[in-house]
């Protein structure tokens, strides 16, 4: 059947138009006893995407964006198929498979096999025309894949803790506990990974950092863009958004990239939550400006929070300091910036610039404006402060614009 995969292929993929993949279609539509090789076929274009720097997740939000949720759902298909194939997979890579969407069963009947042979083909066609992204960890099967870090004995239970207390936050109808228990899961994290950098700096640990990428998809991408550098910013990672391919690569130890993903993910919860509550009363009073409400309303939430997880790291780091401090007998007060727990993350922070600027040569700074709703800039300040980590020194509503590495 290679023959009638080979001539669909030929026809549709390297061809513009629905003309080109009706033909394909109409090839394989005809040829039931071709599925298998179908399939193969396709997965060998995920192998392909692998060497691109593309990861399940990023292929399946990729194939979303450009396409739909169906395609989306066959590209998880051909993608658990072919993973299926590794004796074992990075860490990530497991939790991504986790998150696919289900598997798409192959039609019987002709014209149901023809809709479903033209999806795979544009499907395909997509796939054969990825470009090169940064890689963010080792490709499975290759000798790199078996090197990844192993978790610190106590990494699995604290960060058992840490989801748990921000599913209470995300659950709970009452802001006032919502703020304790993410502020408790934030001192968790940082603490985890100020513990994690003494260790590292006493055993001269060769650990560098890493990166992960992790989804800022449509609507209100560039308010979500600047709540992910927010959150990363605080736990000592750098992040740098691709608006076009829907997502930022941050880049940082791995302790605080886990810490990162969990607590952006959740901020993103409760923000998207409060947000629906406060446009619930704004359409109750007759008001119809929707999209410009949400958009205003998530950027406030963004900045505002950027203020306050910016103190709360601070507030962790100064008490790790003093406790640093007395554990050796020091004064607190006369700790020096050589003797202290500072020189250990200033070198770690240096380690994840030189990273950043290695994986990143040519970033750039760019301004998103998109605050233009008083109403909604003032709620979503609110919302920042209920979910607030700490004392804050704030921005003012006619802060509206952001600035964010992309």
């Amino acid at each position: 059947m290679e023959p009638v995969i080979d001539q669909a292929c030929a026809a549709a993929l390297y061809a513009e138009g629905d003309a080109a993949l009706d033909t394909g279609a109409s090839l394989l539509a005809a040829a039931p006893d071709a599925d298998d090789a179908l399939h193969r076929r396709g997965e060998e274009f995920v192998t392909r995407a692998w060497g691109r720097g593309w990861h399940p997740a990023d292929l399946v939000r990729f194939v979303r964006l450009e396409l739909d949720e169906r395609r989306a759902a066959l590209a998880g298909t051909l993608i658990a198929a072919e993973t299926a194939r590794y004796a074992e997979l990075p860490p990530r890579w497991r939790a991504q498979l986790a998150g696919l969407p289900g598997a798409v069963p192959v039609p019987r009947n002709k014209p149901d096999r023809f809709s479903y042979a033209s999806d795979l083909l544009e499907l395909y066609r997509l796939l054969l025309r990825l470009p090169a992204i940064e890689p963010v960890g080792p490709v499975p099967g290759t000798a790199a894949d078996r090197l990844h870090r192993a978790p610190a004995p106590d990494e699995p239970r604290m960060l058992t803790r840490i989801r748990a207390l921000l599913a209470k936050a995300e659950a709970t109808g009452f802001p006032e506990e919502a703020e304790a228990l993410t502020s408790k899961a934030q001192e968790l994290m940082a603490r985890h990974s100020i513990d994690g950098a003494v260790v590292a700096a006493r055993t001269r640990s060769t650990e560098t950092p890493g990166a992960c990428r992790i989804g800022v998809e449509p609507p209100y991408e560039s308010a979500k863009a600047i709540l992910l550098d927010a959150v990363a910013s605080a736990n000592r990672c750098q992040a740098v958004w691709n608006g076009d391919l829907g997502f930022s690569t941050v880049i940082g130890f791995e302790p605080d990239l886990d810490a990162v993903e969990l607590l952006f993910t959740s901020l993103l919860v409760q923000g998207t939550a409060a947000m629906t509550r406060a446009e619930a009363g704004q359409r109750a009073s007759g008001r119809k400006r929707t999209k410009t409400f949400r958009q205003s309303f998530l950027m406030a939430y963004a900045q505002r929070l950027g203020s306050r997880l910016a103190d709360s790291a601070e507030r962790a780091t100064a008490e790790a300091d003093a406790d640093t401090a007395t554990a050796t007998g020091a004064d607190p007060e006369s700790v020096t910036a050589t003797t202290g727990l500072l020189p250990v993350l200033a070198a770690r922070d240096l380690a994840v610039t030189e990273t950043t600027e290695r994986m990143f040569p040519r970033t750039t700074t760019t301004r998103v404006r998109g605050a233009t709703d008083l109403d909604g800039w003032n709620h979503g300040t609110e919302a920042a402060d209920r979910a607030r980590m700490g004392s804050a020194r704030g921005r003012t509503p006619r802060e509206r614009d952001g600035e964010i590495m992309a």
